[in-house]
């Protein structure tokens, strides 16, 4: 089916250039604000958000992007936290798993209950706050403040 390989070829561009900014080896906290501009703008021209749009129209091939780009998140993110947690800008004391499902399934429900691209983006920027001010260090809460200046909507 069209639609379905069609989501493959973005999963592979994104998760592409997911790759190409942790390679820059930005700070942990840099690296996520990064990731998250890389977004904002492949989707800036859209006006509703492609993952609310593939579930109300194809629930069976959102289905099996969701499994994919969990299974994905979740290794981004455990390498992210820990790199955080080495840069001294994450607590070395957070559960680690606990904290990938936590951010995960923040922004995986802001995705799919949201309709506009840019309510989406205000919320997960607040959510990469939220989840940041709670695993960061003081030295992460400061570079978090730089990043929130430098990447606003």
């Amino acid at each position: 089916m069209l639609i379905e390989e069609a989501t493959v070829i973005v999963h592979e561009k994104i998760h592409q250039v997911i790759n190409t900014i942790i390679a820059k080896n930005y700070n942990a906290i840099e690296e996520n604000f990064e990731i998250r501009k890389m977004f904002k703008e492949m989707f800036q021209s859209s006006d509703t958000s492609p993952i609310y749009q593939l579930k109300k129209h194809y629930p069976e091939i959102y289905e099996k992007v969701m499994s994919r780009e969990i299974d994905e998140c979740h290794a981004v993110f455990n390498l992210n936290i820990t790199k955080g947690i080495e840069q001294g800008l994450y607590r070395k004391t957070i559960a680690i798993e606990n904290c990938i499902k936590f951010y995960y399934t923040l922004i995986f429900s802001i995705n799919e209950t949201t309709k506009l691209e840019n309510e989406v983006l205000q919320l997960e920027l607040q959510a990469l706050e939220y989840h940041t001010r709670a695993i960061a260090t003081p030295e992460g809460i400061i570079e978090l403040e730089k990043q929130l200046k430098n990447h606003i909507i």
